[in-house]
């Protein structure tokens, strides 16, 4: 009987270390997350609307999905708005547009969150279950990004990995999910597109 009791008494003590160490590791992990995060991100959440921010709970995070908006010249907040606004767009289209982004860069640096990060967004098909999306402008039709919008895209996606605990490996190109030419330039120059995701590692290490 005494054997059991002691044998019992080990159990509950093992389980209770395991749980504070696991606790400590969790704080670790957001305390790391929190070191990578970018200064300044503007939270400009979309209205919630059926064709933008339907408000569908994101469940667990196996990806961070890079893309590019196509569209030179246009800055983060006008690419918010142009999200934001599709439900007044559509009404004058027969074929509907569904579409938005987690996060977008702009041309200086600049980041504005548009969906909240336990909600989807309409950029990844498939995968937009399962990730997290970042938008880039850009100057030019080459879909080169400025040395600006590189560096934050660069701390954002490390800081999303240390958050959710993936790595470089575990970050994508809208174009790995349907071959979509996007985001331009990482799917034009597959050097550029490897440095990337060797500078993302070198910010987890």
């Amino acid at each position: 009987m005494i054997v059991s009791i002691a044998v019992l008494l080990l159990i509950i003590l093992s389980i209770m270390f395991r749980s504070i160490s696991e606790k400590r590791q969790e704080q670790r992990a957001i305390e790391e997350a929190q070191a990578l995060m970018p200064a300044g991100i503007q939270d400009n959440f979309l209205e919630p609307n059926e064709f933008s921010r339907p408000g569908t709970a994101l469940g667990e995070v196996h990806g961070v999905v890079i893309h590019y908006t196509a569209n030179p010249g246009t800055g983060a907040e006008a690419n918010r708005n142009y999200f934001n606004n599709l439900p007044k767009i559509n009404k004058k289209k027969e074929s509907k547009t569904y579409a938005s982004s987690h996060f977008v860069i702009g041309i200086e640096g600049e980041i504005v969150q548009c969906i909240p990060l336990n909600e989807i967004a309409y950029a990844s098909n498939d995968r937009n279950v399962d990730t997290i999306s970042i938008e880039c402008c850009h100057k030019r039709k080459s879909g080169k990004f400025t040395d600006a919008t590189y560096l934050s895209l660069v701390q954002l996606t490390a800081y999303l990995c240390k958050k959710y605990q993936l790595t470089e490996k575990n970050v994508i190109r809208h174009y790995d999910v349907t071959e979509k030419i996007c985001p331009k330039y990482f799917v034009d120059h597959e050097d550029a597109w490897q440095q990337f995701l060797a500078d993302v590692a070198a910010k987890l290490t």
